[in-house]
């Protein structure tokens, strides 16, 4: 009965450090990263709830297709002006 409580604390370490890497994260490509990594391990607490159907619903729609969408509109709005001012 003991690993099951080490997982659930490692994973929800897992959740907590990207949702705060999200938040604190300057660059906004990196923010979407650190998303999909808090989404995923969302989907893991849902297996270990054994709701094996929400955690695919959970990568399929939220890692696959918001994260997605929030990469693509990212770089495509990011102009080239804004990545030569952050590099330096």
């Amino acid at each position: 009965m003991v690993y099951p409580t080490i997982a659930f604390g490692l994973f929800a370490a897992v959740t907590l450090a990207f949702a705060l890497g999200v938040v604190l994260a300057r660059d906004v490509f990196h923010a979407a990263l650190l998303l999909g990594g808090a989404l995923t391990s969302v989907a893991v607490h849902y297996v270990m709830l054994r709701a094996e159907f929400i955690a695919a619903m959970q990568i399929l729609v939220y890692v696959g297709g918001v994260l997605i969408l929030v990469t693509f509109a990212v770089m495509l709005t990011r102009s080239e002006t804004d990545t030569e001012v952050s590099s330096a």
